[in-house]
């Protein structure tokens, strides 16, 4: 499965869903790559496209609607097709779609799209997708599992993975999908075809390593940046910089934070082959020049020769401890409202994460929308400062308190083993049952049950941010840390 990135484009821009925006233009696009890539290439990188769009499909609904896409381009871009062949075709497909018993993925939004005609309803089919999965479902088989597959269907095999990888990493920039899928792929032909397989696997695997985790990395930054917008992104690494190198100053920081958030915003839909190799070289020289000193987790990550494995390890370091005692952070006041006075929110920001370490970063990004709310309501008003002091009291404490109680706990849940958190989190759900509570013990356990799946996913950087507690689209979000809930303007 070879094929240029400038294939991607088109394949994108073209086929997905009978996409259409000048149809003798696209259909020549789409018939060119068609005859250029042959049917197998042009066949594979339909499937990564459209598991990537629809990643919470079935393997059966892309299947279908990727070969009735091949179809199209069997039937439309052989010589002598009728002229129409392509346009009528492409219309049969999105009226396939609106069909209540269509094979094809599901989305709530085809509805909508159906009321619509023509080009209108295609484009705007064309435009839906579901949202990443923040948990990867692709459990790799055996080794004698993976050659036995293999053996008995080739292409089956092949597009099932296809299927399932490309929809796990569906926020990944394509590129490097592209790269890491083809690698793996490679590693399962030669080591099967090997008389010591699993030798094969062992060593091949290891030496493609950085490859495969790229993509996961790549595929978490980039779906965060599509959850978050660029702006909150930004926040987000304020949050990870600060926590990670406590020492680092506010003016370092924030101009660190602000290049990963643009590296994102550049390179996550781009299909430049090495956009992200080539735009992280300057960004790993700026953190491991200015956040190293004194850091010597962060000196070993910058001693590895190659970029991307810099990046690896910087991207992956757990939070630190704080760099000092707990101080009062900054406050968000009418100060705010001068030109240029968001930088007190970063700064608020910054000052939190700084001597919370260990806070989950949920609860921190709740606070800056808090921060931002307040701003917007109070701005514009005659007395500003009221306004700012009764926000603080009924909005910001209470997100205070629940930070500190995150941090706590997540300090806890870092500092001990497993085994030895769950016995003191047992202890204090104990505590919050009255003496002679019936069944108290099964209580208890139900408690920790539920607060220690939280922990697990949400107590370490670059944690899963949905499932974490970020909510930035409903305008009165619900965040709900362990037993607590509070609500946020977003």
């Amino acid at each position: 499965m070879k094929a240029g990135v400038g294939s991607l484009l088109l394949l994108l821009l073209s086929c997905t869903h009978g996409l259409q925006r000048g149809k003798d233009y696209f259909k020549e696009k789409v018939c060119n790559e068609y005859n250029a890539l042959g049917e197998t290439n042009f066949r594979s990188i339909s499937i990564i496209i459209n598991s990537r769009k629809y990643s919470n499909a079935t393997f059966e609904q892309i299947i279908s609607l990727v070969n009735d896409m091949l179809d199209l381009a069997k039937k439309c871009c052989g010589a002598g097709a009728d002229p129409d062949c392509y346009e009528n075709e492409s219309t049969a497909f999105s009226e396939k779609s609106c069909r209540p018993d269509a094979p094809f993925p599901r989305h709530p939004g085809i509805a909508g799209c159906c009321t619509q005609h023509g080009l209108d309803r295609k484009l705007c089919l064309a435009a839906l997708k579901h949202p990443p999965k923040e948990f990867p479902t692709y459990v790799e088989p055996s080794n004698e599992e993976i050659c036995d597959a293999l053996k008995k269907d080739p292409r089956g095999f092949e597009e099932r993975f296809l299927v399932d990888y490309s929809s796990d990493y569906s926020y990944a920039p394509l590129p490097i999908l592209l790269n890491s899928t083809i690698n793996y792929l490679s590693i399962i032909r030669t080591c099967c075809a090997s008389i010591q397989s699993n030798i094969c696997f062992l060593k091949e695997r290891l030496r493609h390593k950085p490859v495969q985790a790229f993509a996961h990395v790549s595929n978490k930054a980039c779906a965060l940046d599509a959850l978050l917008g660029k702006n909150k992104t930004k926040v987000s690494y304020l949050i990870k910089f600060t926590q990670q190198t406590p020492s680092l100053s506010f003016d370092n920081a924030i101009a660190l934070a602000g290049e990963a958030s643009e590296i994102l915003s550049k390179c996550c839909t781009s299909l430049e082959e090495r956009c992200f190799q080539n735009e992280l070289k300057l960004h790993i020289a700026h953190i491991c020049n200015t956040a190293c000193s004194g850091n010597e987790r962060l000196q070993s990550c910058c001693r590895s020769k190659d970029d991307v494995e810099k990046y690896l390890c910087i991207y992956l370091l757990p939070w630190d401890r704080p760099s000092q005692g707990p101080q009062a952070p900054s406050s968000v006041d009418e100060g705010v409202c001068r030109k240029d006075g968001e930088v007190d929110i970063y700064r608020n920001i910054y000052d939190v994460a700084q001597i919370y370490t260990r806070a989950p970063e949920a609860l921190l990004i709740t606070l800056y929308s808090a921060n931002q709310a307040a701003a917007t309501d109070c701005c514009g008003l005659p007395d500003p400062k009221a306004c700012f002091t009764e926000k603080a009291s009924k909005t910001i404490a209470p997100l205070h308190a629940l930070i500190e109680k995150g941090n706590e706990i997540c300090g806890e849940y870092t500092d001990h083993t497993h085994v030895e958190f769950l016995k003191r989190l047992k202890a204090n759900a104990l505590t919050l049952f009255p003496p002679g509570t019936l069944d108290a013990e099964n209580q208890a356990s139900a408690l920790v049950e539920q607060r220690i799946s939280y922990v697990t996913k949400c107590c370490h950087l670059n944690a899963p941010p949905t499932y974490c507690g970020i909510q930035v689209k409903d305008p009165a979000a619900t965040i709900c840390f362990l037993a607590d809930c509070i609500e946020n303007e977003s």
